[in-house]
Formats: C-alpha cells, structure tokens, sequence
C-alpha cells in the first residue's frame, strides 16, 4: 500500500501496519470462506429459491477447495533440521520445535499459507530465554521491507484483539520492540514500552504462497473458486430440475371445465402413482411430457471437476471421476506426479521460512548456528507408494552403495526414530545374549566383543561431539 508520506513515529507504523493488516484480512476473508465451504450463491435463480427457500444459504456442501488445499497440505510434514555438515539432524533445533509445539502448528501455519497466501512466524524468548515459535495469520501480522530489497524488513507488527476488544500490539525494528494498547472504540493508542530487540532483525519470517518476484503471493484457491461458483451454478440447475421434474407432468386435452361464477375449474383429477386418469367425454386425450434427463448436468459438472483437477494439478481420481477402481502402482505414481511436484516446490519455498525460523532460535540462545545459512529442512516423503515397492527400491539403493541412514530416512523414519536404532539394537543384542545364557547356550561367538566394540565406538563418538 503506497503511502504519501513516510510514518515517522510508532504510532503512525502501527496505523500504517494495521491499515496493512486489514488489506489482507479483506483478502483472506473470501479464501476462508470458501475453504470452509461458505460459498455465496448470490447467482441462485428464482426457481431455485422458490423450491428450497433458504436451505442451502451459506452452507454449500460440495465444496473442492478443501479438497484442493488439503490435498497439499497433508504432504507437507516437517521431520527435522540440519544445520550443520554433520548428516544427522540437529537434536537442539528438534527441540526448540518441538517446545514450541509446531508439529500441530506447522500444519495449521501451510494450511493458511495455502488457503490465504501467507501467515508469520514470530520468534521470541520466553521467560527463562528459551527460543518460543508463534504462527500468526494474515489476520494478525504484517511486515515492511527495506526499499530496494525483497528480504531484508524494515518493520513488523503483530496486532491481536483479547475478549474484550482491547487490541494489543508489538512493532518491532532491528533495533527495539514497541508495545502498546487500544480499547474497542478509542481512536488512541495508550502510552507505549519500548524495549531493546537483541536479535538485530525483525524477528517476524513470512512464509508465502507461490511468491513472485512482482505482485503479491497467490492463494491456491485463486484459480479454483471461478470453476467452484461454476460448478455450484450447474449443480444448483440440477436440484431445480430434479424438484420440477422428479414427477412427470401430465396433459389433457378436449376436456370441458366446469365454469363457476365466471372461472374456469381446474381438472378434477387427483394424480399420483396409484391413481388412473378417465374422462366420459370421448374427445377427452391424455399425456405426459418426457421426464428430465439429469445425464447433462453431471456431465457438465464432471468436464468442470476435471478442469479443476487440470488446473490445481491434483489427480482426477482424488474427484471420484474415474468409474470402477481407483488406480494403482505404476498408474497411480505417474497420476501423482504433478501433484507431488507442485508440494516439492511448495517444500523449497516454505523451508526457507523455516530455516531462517530455526537460525533466529538460536540467535535467542546466542548460539553459533544462528550463522548456519546451509541449514536445510528435512520433509516427510511427499510420494505415496506400497510398502513392497517402497522397500524394493531402497534395497536397490543399497547396492549403489547409498548410506544406510539415507535410506532410513528415505523409508520414511523421523531423525529421532533413526537416532534410537543403535540403541534398540544393543538393547536387543544384550537380551538375546541374556537368554542364551539363561537357556544354558553358548552364545555366538563375536556377540559379545561386537557388541562391546560398538558400545566403545560409541562412548567414542559421544566424547568427541
């Protein structure tokens, strides 16, 4: 939003910020609607209301932009960090996402980036100085950048409203955070603190959807909600049709009606499945129309399903289009390619949210990795395969001579579950030695001395890291 001139004081950067605010709430508030399936139907005919009145008003249940979003956003699952050379995942980053609760709210956090084209993380220390992760919406957050420079931010502001409409706000700059309040209906801010910001940037990240180098981030319903009113308007033609059609309509002609006091009476027919239609005038003639055939609107509304299915790229078979069985193995995989291409170019994009997340965290704890600019998100496996093939690969892998703890992550096992194996086997190896012995056996020769070299290898390992 361009302004005419620079704000120079707090006060002015939270008006200017807030007013930014509201200009993606606008924006954000039609995206939600139709994702939680709120979809107008200001296109609905006279017909239409006639039949059903206010039945379907607001709650349209056919709703493909849920499935659009979500279809998406239940692949992308983050496993953990590196932010080292060393291949193993960073223990501490694990837990400062894990303290912050960010399995669940990472995933809520890509669920509004996809539905409303951004959200914002914030990154604080909490009361001990612990590193604390909060998602903010497009409803609660904006940031301002250094003219000329696309990453580099200027100002962020996070505003909330508590339960009695007071508004809280924080501005912050690389240099100092400024907090302040506003009750419901005063147009003043109260008199603000100002505290030092230690970690010398504006620790808001914004994470963006289909970002650009010009222009604003895309939601992923942008393209979808034309085809969505669409396929309402069609399915709308349908439910008025089956109501007006649903029972054929029967003609008469050459029969007299029975005039009273000037008006013409209706027929004295009461139709319905049981009941026979006779006149005992000869001329009299019955018929009916031909029933509606339906056959068209499905029809129409599976050519328009199937442009929304081109258009988000997510599979026609996640539409229910194709009759008789669903797809499988190699059909199914290249049916999934460019879905499972667009969610690794959604990783790219948000990992690098997440990794500047990470590296302020440990800015909180003045950590050295707060410098670790090759740092890099580690995701769930975005295809989907059987367990059979999926295992059979790996195992081809293996003769390529591809590291066993690459292929653990690749088979789909977090970094903590890979930490534990060497455990779970000495664990295992140590109870299989204690049976043998416990059953009078011998042990194998080489149990012991394995095991005992693995464990001095690892008190090794521990001693150096």
């Amino acid at each position: 939003m361009y302004l005419t001139q620079e704000p120079e004081t707090p006060e002015q950067w939270i008006d200017h910020l807030s007013r930014e605010i509201q200009h993606q709430s606008a924006e954000s508030a039609k995206y939600d609607n139709y994702y939680e399936g709120k979809h107008p139907l200001a296109f609905a005919q006279v017909k239409f209301k006639e039949a059903f009145g206010g039945l379907f008003e607001g709650q349209w249940a056919d709703n493909f932009c849920a499935l659009v979003v979500d279809s998406v956003a239940e692949r992308l699952g983050v496993e953990g960090f590196r932010l080292t050379e060393d291949p193993k995942a960073d223990r501490d980053a694990w837990d400062i996402w894990q303290r912050s609760g960010m399995d669940a709210e990472s995933d809520a956090t890509h669920t509004d980036v996809l539905v409303e084209s951004r959200a914002f993380v914030h990154v604080w220390a909490d009361a001990d100085g612990y590193p604390v992760l909060t998602p903010y919406s497009a409803h609660e957050a904006a940031v301002a950048y250094v003219p000329g420079r696309r990453k580099l931010r200027r100002m962020g502001l996070t505003r909330q409203v508590d339960e009695w409409g007071t508004e809280h706000v924080a501005l912050m700059t690389p240099k100092s955070v400024y907090t302040t309040t506003r009750p419901q209906g005063s147009e003043k801010w109260a008199d603000g603190k100002l505290a030092p910001n230690p970690l010398g940037v504006v620790p808001i990240v914004p994470i963006n959807n289909r970002p650009r180098l010009r222009g604003e981030p895309m939601s992923e319903l942008h393209r979808i909600i034309p085809l969505q009113n669409a396929v309402n308007k069609v399915m709308m033609d349908a439910l008025v049709a089956s109501e007006m059609g649903s029972f054929p309509m029967r003609w008469v002609t050459g029969l007299e009606l029975d005039e009273v006091d000037g008006r013409k009476e209706p027929p004295p027919f009461k139709v319905a499945l049981d009941k026979m239609l006779h006149s005992e005038d000869p001329n009299t003639k019955f018929g009916q129309f031909e029933t509606v055939d339906l056959g068209n609107y499905v029809r129409l509304i599976d050519a328009l399903t199937t442009h929304i299915a081109s258009v988000s790229r997510i599979p026609t078979h996640y539409f229910l289009l194709q009759a008789g069985q669903p797809p499988s193995g190699e059909s199914i995989k290249s049916a999934e390619a460019g879905l499972v291409a667009k969610v690794v170019q959604r990783q790219r994009c948000f990992g690098e949210a997440w990794e500047e997340v990470i590296r302020l965290a440990f800015a909180v704890l003045k950590d050295p990795r707060k410098d670790a600019f090759r740092a890099e998100v580690i995701w769930r496996d975005p295809e989907y395969r059987t367990e059979g093939e999926h295992i059979d690969a790996l195992m081809k892998l293996k003769s390529l001579g591809v590291p066993d703890r690459q292929l653990q992550e690749d088979a789909g096992y977090s970094p903590g579950q890979i930490e534990r194996f060497p455990e779970l086997r000495d664990e295992e190896a140590r109870e299989a030695v204690e049976r043998a012995k416990r059953f009078g056996l011998t042990p194998i020769a080489g149990v012991h001395e394995d095991q005992d070299d693995e464990d001095g290898r690892a008190d090794q390992d521990r001693e150096a890291a």
